[in-house]
């Protein structure tokens, strides 16, 4: 029985502070040997060994959180898991639902195995259409709504708690996003990614970005995050302390200073510093006083997010 356990109240939107997961196609990739064809993870539910590799990746994570007495956001492994994605893959649209459904299944079973004082929340985790880096087309609210609204509406069946849409280069498709959560009355974290300038991969300031989302009153989500770019390219714009940095409550930064295009070219993994990273994110908490969601995206793993968590999770409030 699947139960929407934390959709009425989400606990990292009061006082709360959860740990979430670090770069998991990275780690599949770089410290598995795993080969993800197109960066989909999803892709492991054809392989039983896989499936075992993801299994210990939540599980790691979990065990961190309950050391460090917190609770955890247990994200789906379907980043990659909408229409055309699955179309370049071979998937059919039955094959593909079926995907989603078992990558949440997976976080159930961890949540009955894992979950003790502490809430681990199921999110549905979403990606964009095109390129995460490089947006190749810019869609308009209405056209990325028609196209995400399939993969939401497979979460939502499959019992998510919410739905995390991260990676998002440009304002229109993040916005067709929120339209189709709201209309399933799914909560959503909206992360947006930058490069090294602090600006969306479109050119448009992130500050601007989340304002024009937000203008949609009707269908505003939850709360924002910022991934995929280390606090060095972003935290300038956040020492403003601009009005629009208390809608974000969730960071997932890289382990490493290089910029996107710098990443796509590398052949080896940049790991960064762990304890480095840790101090970061324990820095941008007096930046963002509503900072509640503390994971990391490509080149991190367990080791940066225990870290952040020993830096984070139990310090005072800013």
């Amino acid at each position: 029985m699947t139960t929407k356990k934390y959709r009425a109240a989400l606990p990292q939107l009061g006082d709360t502070r959860l740990l979430t997961d670090g770069g998991l196609e990275t780690t599949l990739i770089f410290h598995d040997g795993i080969d993800l064809p197109l960066f989909a993870s999803f892709h492991v539910f054809r392989s039983v060994e896989e499936q075992r590799a993801l299994r210990r990746y939540y599980e790691r994570y979990a065990r961190i959180a309950l050391a460090q007495k917190t609770g955890f956001i247990l994200d789906s492994a379907t980043w990659r898991a909408s229409r055309d994605w699955g179309d370049q893959l071979g998937y059919s649209a039955k094959e593909l639902a079926a995907a989603n459904h078992e990558a949440v299944a997976m976080l159930f079973d961890l949540r009955r195995e894992f979950e003790a004082d502490q809430p681990f929340v199921i999110s549905g985790n979403m990606g964009p259409r095109g390129d995460g880096y490089a947006p190749e087309t810019m869609m308009t609210a209405a056209e990325s709504e028609n196209y995400h609204a399939r993969q939401v509406a497979t979460l939502d069946e499959a019992g998510v708690d919410m739905i995390s849409a991260i990676t998002m280069t440009h304002a229109g498709e993040a916005a067709g996003i929120a339209r189709a959560c709201a209309k399933r009355a799914v909560p959503l974290a909206l992360s947006f990614t930058v490069e090294t300038d602090g600006h969306l991969p479109s050119g448009q300031p992130l500050g601007d970005a989340i304002r024009e989302v937000d203008a949609d009153t009707a269908h505003r989500p939850s709360y924002y995050m910022i991934n995929c770019a280390h606090p060095d390219h972003f935290r300038d714009i956040l020492d403003k302390g601009e009005d629009w940095t208390l809608r974000i409550r969730g960071i997932r930064a890289n382990a490493s200073r290089m910029s996107h295009a710098e990443l796509d070219e590398a052949d080896v993994l940049d790991d960064g510093n762990p304890a480095e990273l840790g101090q970061d994110y324990a820095n941008l908490q007096r930046v963002l006083p509503n900072l509640r969601v503390f994971g990391g995206c490509c080149g991190t793993d367990h080791r940066h997010v225990h870290s952040i968590g020993e830096a984070c999770i139990h310090a005072p409030a800013a």
